[in-house]
């Protein structure tokens, strides 16, 4: 069956960094866009970036454009998203999500969601 596997969430200081790895199983993944949603306490999961099936054409959202690098290795089935110059409104479950077009992800939806990993951001 399809698994999404998050890791490398935890507790960080402001100005610092964390690499989230995904791994992903159970579907063809060189045929899917991948991305990163997060959802902060008492709010609405939203859109992070996401990155295209093949030619790692990506998209971010504007609060972490510059921050954040999302990348893909289809050899590995892995998605990983580089988050750098952390900040506490960064704190959130951070998911990781799988669908045939970029576009749907770019507009919050998903064929498959991982469990979430959670990243904490001290001031």
């Amino acid at each position: 069956q399809v698994q999404l596997v998050e890791s490398g969430g935890g507790l960080v200081q402001s100005g610092g960094s964390l690499r989230l790895s995904c791994a992903a199983s159970g579907f063809t993944f060189s045929s899917y866009a991948m991305g990163w949603f997060r959802q902060a306490p008492g709010k609405e999961r939203e859109f992070v970036a996401a990155i295209m099936r093949i030619y790692d054409n990506s998209y971010y959202k504007d609060f972490v454009k510059g921050r954040f690098t999302i990348s893909r290795d289809n050899g590995k089935k892995m998605v990983y998203l580089q988050m750098n110059s952390l900040k506490p409104e960064d704190t959130a479950v951070y998911y990781c999500a799988a669908d045939g077009l970029v576009q749907r992800l770019r507009n919050g939806r998903s064929d498959y969601w991982g469990q979430g990993t959670q990243v904490t951001v001290s001031s």
